[in-house]
């Protein structure tokens, strides 16, 4: 009898999985975490088909030493059809052949890559798997999981293969650890703490924060969200909105929330999802004051765990970085890129994570900054992990976006916070005035007559001129995307302390200070912008309210044009300001929104996913390897240059010379600058760029430098003028 494996480990045969043991073992893990949403037969399927090609005498040469290339996932594509039919086999039939390459496209049958023409693909002999006896679920328990959402029905169903693929390819990738690599498999976690327990702990570092706290009337209403927060925790899963003013402690009410709802539900984990890694770093950071080190993951590009040797490495940490392959940690902290372009993605890689937002309460911090040119499928994702997958949502901001209009009656968002109008009255530290056109001559001789003050413009360009016409002044600062983030963390902590201290702190910034950097200015000037970015600067001014009054002056800079997205939402801004005298207001907010989801229109979908997916909804021939191309939050045609800044920087570049890792290069991340193809061309032509890498990856490193300032790096005005606006 010939007996057939799926890994090899060494070369003792005795250590050698059988193909048998492989694809029940996947079975029972994928049914598991498929159960979460009610699909544990489509999980079993897809685990015991997975493999069915290893099967063959072919693959068995293979793993043998043979110099052969064999496909071994389109088998039990094949066989899913069989066993199962047109509709639910084409579904599975997705997962199981882009377990190892991704999930491709349906395509047509002249299109050698597609699920199409590898359904007709003519394969190697894997009829031995008869013998194994392999338990298939019938299929009268095969009955469709989920719900077919009003007007996403086509989206229903492609979301539902998506969430099936994370199981199988998660359960394929840790049983396949378990046998070849059990140090790492004995690393994995089991010993997270609970969402009771980490409940337990916030409650109690809580406690000693409401003792402490002086008795203000600030505090009052802080103690008054928090309690909402705790109090609203009981009402069933689904939707929510946390509209609370700047100040008013969201972070960790809104954390008080989803610990109390998860461990009333049985829900498994909160993920908070920020815009930009400054906040997720900040963010963290409480969090792990509050819940200790043990159950925080922070899952993006600026955040290094230690190396294996360093006397940092522990038990707790390697279980984490495990931790950011799936998401198995009970609070998980990370970015909108990471979160929703994994939801549209297709390589096992970035899908591993998604059955584990199945039950789970996704905490959306500053959701007005929800990826407004794929808003749409956005939107449509959120409503699948509520609707069908038992998760809680909440959309937390002090400017909530008005989503209501862009999805049906049915769906109903409940507020949590305390009324709302309240609120925001009591928290108002500002007054907004508008200036009218300014040139840069006008606004440097406004901006010297205040001790203390903050300027906001859209632009990096605008933000360097401008700071050379006020560089002559003491205490002057810039902050923009031509800095490395370790350049800005260190100007942050200066500002910060020049602040606490009352010392002169003039800040000429572009965006990147708006949206939850702890900042506090008397003074904030603004470029015409959307009405949101207008209520985030103002949440710079007078944050703490010891002002009477902050004052924030948005001004029209003239000979800086306004491009594309910038000149849209200022001009809805303009449009709602002329009717009303409370630039801030909740109504104001609301109103601006609405014209802006109007006026952009088809560009709330800017590739047409919905379109792509509804179309073929009757015959399951979706797109998912050209969606998963297509949704990008962020603009990937750019290049990165790492710039030596500081003796840290000049080591890890130094050992990526001689000894380049995917650990070095991601270290480095804090060390880099993003430029446009055109802009890194020109560079390099001048000899100003040198790259290293190879097999692990390529870096770019600044070799010269003139070229970085305390603006950061500085791109002639001839390549300015080449690579348009240069964005924050």
């Amino acid at each position: 009898m010939t007996v057939y494996y799926a890994h090899t480990n060494g070369t003792d045969k005795a250590d050698w999985q059988l193909v048998e043991e492989h694809l029940v073992s996947v079975a029972k893990l994928a049914r598991e975490f498929a159960s979460v949403f009610n699909a544990g037969e489509y999980g079993c399927s897809t685990g015991l088909l997975h493999d069915l090609g290893k099967f063959s005498k072919e693959f068995q040469q293979r793993l043998n030493g043979a110099p052969l290339r064999v496909d071994h996932s389109t088998a039990g594509a094949q066989q899913a059809v069989t066993l199962y039919g047109q509709a639910i086999g084409t579904v599975l039939s997705y997962v199981v052949a882009g377990h190892h390459a991704g999930i491709p496209d349906y395509g047509s049958t002249a299109d050698e890559p597609s699920l199409a023409a590898r359904l007709r693909r003519k394969v190697r002999d894997y009829s031995a798997y008869k013998e194994a006896g392999l338990p298939f679920p019938q299929t009268n328990s095969m009955k469709l999981p989920v719900s077919l959402l009003e007007g996403q029905e086509g989206f229903s169903l492609q979301f539902f293969i998506r969430m099936l693929y994370s199981c199988l390819v998660d359960a394929d990738f840790l049983d396949t650890e378990r046998v070849m690599d059990r140090k790492k498999a004995h690393m994995r976690g089991s010993e997270y703490p609970t969402t009771p327990e980490l409940k337990q702990r916030l409650d109690q570092h809580l406690a000693k924060l409401l003792a402490s706290a002086e008795d203000t009337p600030v505090n009052r209403y802080r103690g008054d969200i928090l309690r909402a927060c705790i109090n609203r925790a009981e009402s069933e899963p689904g939707l929510f909105s946390l509209t609370v003013p700047t100040g008013g402690g969201k972070t960790l009410s809104s954390l008080a929330f989803a610990l109390k709802h998860a461990s009333l539900y049985g829900l498994e984990r909160v993920v908070y999802v920020i815009p930009f890694t400054s906040i997720i770093e900040q963010n963290a950071k409480v969090f792990r004051r509050a819940l200790g080190d043990e159950g925080v993951l922070e899952h993006h590009s600026n955040f290094e765990f230690p190396d294996e040797d360093s006397e940092d490495w522990n038990e707790d940490i390697a279980r984490l970085r495990l931790a950011t392959e799936n998401w198995d940690a009970p609070v998980i902290v990370t970015t909108n890129v990471q979160f929703f372009e994994s939801l549209f993605a297709n390589r096992s890689s970035r899908c591993r994570k998604l059955h584990n937002m199945a039950r789970s309460v996704i905490i959306l911090d500053e959701a007005q900054m929800l990826p407004t040119d794929y808003l749409t499928p956005c939107l449509a994702a959120l409503r699948e992990l509520t609707e069908n997958y038992g998760s809680t949502v909440v959309l937390c901001t002090a400017t909530q976006p008005a989503l209501g209009d862009l999805m049906p009656e049915t769906v109903h968002v409940r507020e949590i916070a305390p009324d709302p109008p309240r609120l925001y009255e009591a928290f108002r530290r500002v007054k907004v005035t508008q200036l009218g056109p300014m040139d840069d001559n006008a606004l440097a001789s406004e901006l010297k007559k205040y001790r203390q003050a903050l300027c906001i413009v859209n632009s990096r360009s605008h933000a360097r001129e401008l700071y050379r016409l006020v560089a002559d002044k003491e205490g002057v600062f810039h902050l923009s995307a031509c800095m490395c983030p370790k350049h800005r963390s260190e100007k942050l902590d200066e500002i910060r302390l020049a602040l606490k201290e009352g010392s002169e702190c003039l800040v000429i910034s572009t965006q990147l200070v708006e949206a939850g950097v702890d900042l506090d200015f008397p003074v904030v000037f603004r470029a015409a912008s959307g009405l949101d970015s207008i209520a985030q600067a103002a949440g710079r001014c007078n944050r703490e309210g010891k002002l009477t009054i902050g004052h924030v002056y948005v001004f029209e800079p003239v000979g800086h044009k306004l491009l594309g997205w910038f000149q849209r939402t200022a001009s809805v801004t303009h449009m709602v300001l002329r009717n009303t005298d409370d630039p801030l207001g909740l109504q104001t907010v609301e109103s601006y929104f609405r014209r802006l989801y109007d006026i952009e229109g088809d560009r709330l979908d800017k590739e047409c996913i919905m379109n792509a997916v509804e179309e073929e909804r009757k015959t399951l021939s979706f797109p998912f390897a050209d969606i998963a191309g297509k949704f990008r939050i962020i603009d990937s045609n750019t290049v990165s240059i790492v710039i030596p800044w500081d003796d840290e920087g000049r080591d890890l570049i130094e050992q990526a010379t001689y000894w380049p890792s995917y650990q070095l290069f991601r270290q480095l991340q804090s060390y880099v600058v993003q430029v446009y193809p055109n802009q890194f061309a020109r560079l390099e032509q001048s000899g100003k760029i040198h790259t290293l890498g190879g097999d692990k990856g390529v870096i770019h490193v600044l070799t010269d430098d003139s070229c970085y300032t305390e603006v950061g790096l500085e791109i002639t005005e001839a390549l300015d003028a080449v690579g348009g606006a240069w964005f924050a």
